[in-house]
């Protein structure tokens, strides 16, 4: 009587389990037939009460019965929980066993890697991270920065002018006027962020953009030094294999100017297309800070000297990552962004 007993409990611990965790219809329907069909784990013991001892026939077929209306029920109730929501748009049924479609994560933008890899550098070189607005005055985005209304360096960027007095800024350079103003040297620091300049959209170039600026403040600063962090930073980027050059240049807040030229990563510089046969690519400009831009923001030009720096993220990742059209990173096509 006890084992009887003891197999139907657990038997009914076993079927209300397995019911609570069924996922479709099909299984509903199979283990019904399991437990209560004519064959079933409920027929199986109730055929076996023909050996038991009369007196005691009464109790268990009372639990069986209970039990067999219970998973009956419970059958039931999932039965037309699953039919009813196997109706879909316009009442057309849906086939609730096929597998689910698959789940699609998210992952990290490439712009936004390059630019964490970018500023994890510089901060472990000591640079300190600022970030400031990306609507700007004239003051802050051309004239403390050495480029005057009358500056024929300004040609150099179609800027979208907001008002007046307003503008979307063409570059973060701003952030450093805004820093030096508010902090004395020694200053090391750079700010990343997005910019705005009135160019097509082809290749390479973008009406909007990432740049990574930074400069440097202290006494005794030499173009030395600006060698030394730019090779640095090019080493932690692109490697050790890779060369590096100085160009001259111009820039209207830096004197001297240089472009940063690196041996190209897709041939080694032995010349291809992407260097257009030079096996040499631009990355960065830079140079020593033009005195008439620490005289805006109040700095001695006989005891200061520095150094400043710009890069575009984008530039950057389609090095890195050997994408060849700027505009892939801005149609949001899930096939390119998943391979990073």
């Amino acid at each position: 009587m006890e084992d009887i007993l003891q197999e139907i409990e657990a038997f009914g611990v076993e079927a209300r389990d397995a019911l609570d965790h069924v996922s479709s219809l099909e299984d509903v329907r199979r283990l019904k037939s399991l437990f209560v069909g004519r064959n079933g784990r409920i027929s199986n013991l109730l055929a076996r009460m023909r050996d038991l001892d009369p007196a005691l026939r009464p109790k268990v077929g009372k639990m069986l019965n209970e039990l067999k209306c219970l998973i009956e029920e419970r059958c039931r109730e999932l039965e037309e929980r699953f039919e009813s929501g196997a109706k879909g748009k316009g009442g057309m049924p849906i086939d609730i066993t096929l597998p689910p479609r698959r789940f699609v994560s998210g992952t990290p933008h490439p712009v936004a890697i390059v630019m964490g890899e970018i500023v994890d550098v510089f901060v472990k070189m000591g640079f300190s991270v600022f970030e400031g607005p990306e609507i700007e005055t004239e003051f802050y985005n051309f004239e403390a920065l050495n480029t005057p209304k009358d500056h024929p360096a300004r040609d150099m960027q179609a800027t979208f002018y907001l008002s007046d007095k307003f503008l979307l800024r063409t570059h973060t350079s701003p952030v450093q006027i805004r820093v030096m103003k508010m902090m004395h040297p020694p200053i090391a620091m750079i700010s990343p962020g997005r910019v705005y300049r009135r160019d097509t959209p082809d290749l390479t170039h973008s009406p909007q953009f990432h740049q990574v600026e930074g400069l440097l403040v202290d006494t005794n600063i030499t173009f030395g030094d600006l060698k030394g962090v730019m090779g640095d930073f090019v080493r932690r980027t692109f490697g050790d294999s890779v060369r590096t050059r100085f160009r001259p240049s111009f820039f209207p807040f830096t004197e001297p100017s240089a472009e940063l030229e690196i041996s190209c990563v897709a041939c080694g510089g032995s010349g291809c297309s992407v260097c257009k046969g030079s096996g040499w690519i631009e990355i960065l400009g830079c140079g020593m800070v033009d005195p008439n831009v620490f005289e805006a923001v109040g700095y001695g030009i006989d005891t200061y000297t520095g150094f400043a720096f710009g890069m575009g993220v984008e530039r950057i990742a389609m090095l890195k990552y050997g994408v060849n059209d700027i505009r892939l990173f801005y149609e949001n096509d899930i096939r390119f962004l998943n391979q990073f």
